[in-house]
């Protein structure tokens, strides 16, 4: 007789924000048991850490970590370096606030973990359709990383799974609702006041507002 079926382990990409967080949703209800990776880059919004951990521990990941990698030394962005959060609206082009690589920093030291755990599936929160244009949200970039993934690894066979890529932030919103997830414990702002309370004129604070907006919901977390 054979023993119980083990359900697929996953890393995903936990930021503590409304993408990574409804992510984690999704991947906890298709059925994987979760390793949550939150990346400590000394950004500017660093309150997004303590979200994090409250989501982590309320959807009920396996393990939780969060991985001290400071890019602030790295400079080039308004989330590690002292440039002013742009507040005039989401704009065309790439806005100060990209990191430079992030994601493909953030996906590679998932990637490590996922290979020394022996899981074979990565989820990351990102979206191309209400985003601040980011080019390491698009498409192209998640399948250039998956490909890549499976050439630079000792067996390959990773998937990296983007299930918000073709979503608006109005469809993010109802599938959160959807799957009953608690969107108080989330936070989005870049530039959080002194008080500790979204800026609301940032780009994140402008998309998320437009997302609920859109969707008819009232933000749990205002």
């Amino acid at each position: 007789m054979s023993g119980p079926t083990i359900a697929p382990l996953a890393v995903v990409l936990l930021s503590g924000g409304l993408d990574s967080t409804t992510v984690a949703a999704i991947a906890k209800a298709q059925g994987y048991r979760l390793l949550a990776l939150t990346i400590d880059y000394n950004q500017r919004h660093r309150i997004e850490l303590d979200h994090a951990a409250r989501v982590a521990q309320r959807i009920g990941v396996e393990r939780h970590i969060v991985l001290p990698l400071d890019l602030r030394g790295f400079g080039g962005s308004a989330l590690t370096a002292d440039i002013a959060v742009p507040k005039s609206g989401v704009a065309p082009g790439i806005p100060v606030t990209y990191v430079p690589a992030r994601n493909t920093i953030f996906l590679s030291v998932a990637l490590g973990w996922a290979e020394a755990a022996g899981a074979k599936d990565l989820f990351i929160g990102v979206n191309a359709l209400d985003y601040s244009g980011y080019p390491d949200c698009r498409p192209a970039f998640i399948a250039a990383f998956e490909a890549m993934a499976n050439v630079g690894t000792k067996d390959g066979g990773f998937t990296v799974h983007a299930p918000l890529r073709d979503m608006t932030k109005a469809d993010i919103v109802r599938e959160a609702g959807v799957l009953g997830v608690d969107l108080s414990l989330t936070w989005s702002c870049y530039d959080p006041t002194p008080a500790g309370r979204p800026c609301d004129e940032c780009d994140s604070c402008r998309l998320r507002a437009k997302g609920f907006a859109e969707a008819g919901v009232t933000d749990p977390a205002l």
